[in-house]
C-alpha cells in the first residue's frame, strides 16, 4: 500500500502531527510504504538522515503555506498512490489536495485536534476570520474527503461544535506512539543526564512538550511552587522548545515561589535523551487546556511513566480509568490536586501505576495500530464524486 502524506512541515518543533507522520512512515514491514510532500526548505537540517522519501517543495514564507509548486506536483504524482493523508487544517495543503484529488484519488484528512472548540472560545476574533476561510474552502476539503480522521470519540464529538456548517464522514482511528527504541534504558538515561546534569540522582516529574500557553505551563509552575514543601526531594523538569519565548516569565514565577533551584529547563529533547527523560522520571505531567491526544502522553506510558493529566487532554479519562495515571480539572486547583495526589501515593502504589502505564500503552496506544487502520481504510476506499 503506497500512501502519500501532505504536511506543512516535518520540523520536530512543530509538535505532534509532525511526530505522527515520522512514526507512521517507519512501518514498511506491515505493508505501509509512504512518502511525504512538505512545504519545507529542502536544505532544512531536520530533513537529513530521514528514513523515508520526502519531497520538500519550499521554502515557503507565509503561515498559510501557499506554494505554487504543490498543486502541479500533486496532479503529476497522484496516480502513484493508493491514498493520500492530509495532515492538519487551515493551510494551502488542504486546498491543493481538494482541488487535485477529489474525484480522482481517495484522500483522508487528519484534523489533529484543530477543530476543538477551545480555539473558538479562547480566540473569538481568530474564529471569525476562520469562518471567512471555512465556508468557501475548508468545509469543502472535509466534506469531499473519503474520511475525516479523529483520534478519540471525544475529539469527534467536540469537532462538531466549532462550526454550525459542517458535513463530513468521520472515522475514529487508534493513535499513539512508536514506543522507545530497543536500546538499554540506562544508556538513554545517561543521554538525558548529559542534557540535564542538574537533575541526575534526583526524583523528578517531567513536562515534555512545547512551552506554550495552551499547555498550562504557568499553572504547573505555580502549583509546584505551592506544594514543593510537601515533598522536599521532588524536582520538576520543563523540557521543550520555547517558540513563544515564555520561559523568562515562567522562570520569574519560579523565583517568586522560591523553587527556581528545583525546576530544570533542558530545552527540546530528542532521540535517546528524550526517551531517557521518560525512563528517569517518576511521572509525566501535562495540565493542558486543550490536547487532542498528546503523543508525549503515549510515549511516557510506553516507558512506564504514569501520566498526570488535565481533563482537557482527550484521552485523560480513559487513562485514569485504566489506572495508568491521574486526571483533574485544567485549573490551578486541578493541577495542585494532581501534584498532591501523586505526592500522597506510597512507593508501592506508584510502582503499580507504572506497571499499568506500560500495559496501557501496549493495549491502547501503539501507533502501529494506526498504520494498520489507515491501510484498511484505503483498501476499502472507492473514488467518489465530490460532495457524496
Amino acid at each position: 500500500m503506497r500512501i502519500l502524506h501532505i504536511i506543512g512541515t516535518l520540523n520536530p518543533e512543530a509538535g505532534g502531527p509532525t511526530e505522527s507522520v515520522r512514526v507512521l512512515l517507519s512501518y514498511g514491514p506491515i505493508g505501509y510504504t509512504g512518502e511525504v510532500v512538505t512545504l519545507d526548505d529542502p536544505t532544512a537540517p531536520y530533513l537529513r538522515q530521514i528514513g523515508f522519501r520526502v519531497h520538500a517543495l519550499g521554502p515557503t514564507s507565509t503561515k498559510y503555506g501557499f506554494n505554487s509548486k504543490l498543486l502541479p506536483w500533486l496532479k503529476e504524482n497522484r496516480s502513484r498512490f493508493d491514498g493520500v493523508v492530509v495532515n492538519g487544517l487551515w493551510q494551502y495543503c488542504g486546498y491543493a489536495a481538494w482541488r487535485t484529488l477529489s474525484g480522482n484519488t481517495p484522500y483522508v484528512v487528519f484534523t489533529h485536534g484543530m477543530l476543538d472548540p477551545y480555539f473558538k472560545h479562547t480566540f473569538p476574533m481568530k474564529h471569525i476570520k476562520k469562518w471567512l476561510y471555512w465556508a468557501p474552502v475548508e468545509y469543502h476539503v472535509l466534506r469531499d474527503a473519503y474520511r475525516v480522521l479523529f483520534t478519540s470519540k471525544a475529539e469527534k464529538r467536540l469537532a462538531e461544535q466549532s462550526f454550525w456548517l459542517h458535513r463530513w464522514n468521520p472515522h475514529v482511528v487508534p493513535y499513539g506512539a512508536s514506543g522507545p527504541p530497543e536500546i538499554d534504558p540506562e544508556q538513554m538515561k545517561r543521554a538525558f543526564f548529559e542534557c540535564c546534569p542538574s537533575v541526575k540522582g534526583k526524583r523528578f516529574l517531567l513536562y515534555l512538550g512545547r512551552i506554550h500557553r495552551k499547555k498550562g505551563c504557568d499553572m504547573l509552575i505555580q502549583a509546584f511552587g505551592q506544594v514543593a514543601h510537601e515533598d522536599p526531594s521532588l524536582e520538576l523538569v520543563m523540557a521543550g522548545p520555547d517558540q513563544q519565548r515564555w520561559s523568562t516569565e515562567l522562570k520569574a514565577i519560579a523565583v517568586e515561589y522560591g523553587v527556581s533551584h528545583r525546576i530544570h529547563w533542558p530545552g527540546m529533547l530528542t532521540g535517546e535523551s528524550k526517551w531517557g527523560a521518560f525512563f528517569a522520571s517518576e511521572a509525566f505531567i501535562l495540565p493542558s487546556h486543550q490536547e487532542n491526544f498528546g503523543i508525549a502522553v503515549a510515549e511516557a506510558l510506553s516507558c512506564g511513566a504514569p501520566a498526570l493529566l488535565a481533563d482537557k487532554v482527550n484521552i485523560a479519562e480513559e487513562i485514569a480509568e485504566e489506572g495508568a495515571g491521574l486526571m483533574e480539572l485544567d485549573t490551578l486547583d486541578g493541577t495542585l490536586n494532581l501534584l498532591r495526589r501523586w505526592i500522597g501515593m506510597t512507593p508501592d502504589e506508584r510502582k503499580a501505576m507504572s506497571k499499568r502505564a506500560s500495559e496501557c500503552f501496549h493495549t491502547k496506544y501503539d501507533m502501529r495500530e494506526n498504520a494498520k487502520a489507515i491501510i484498511r481504510l484505503f483498501e476499502t476506499a472507492t473514488t467518489h464524486p465530490a460532495g457524496s
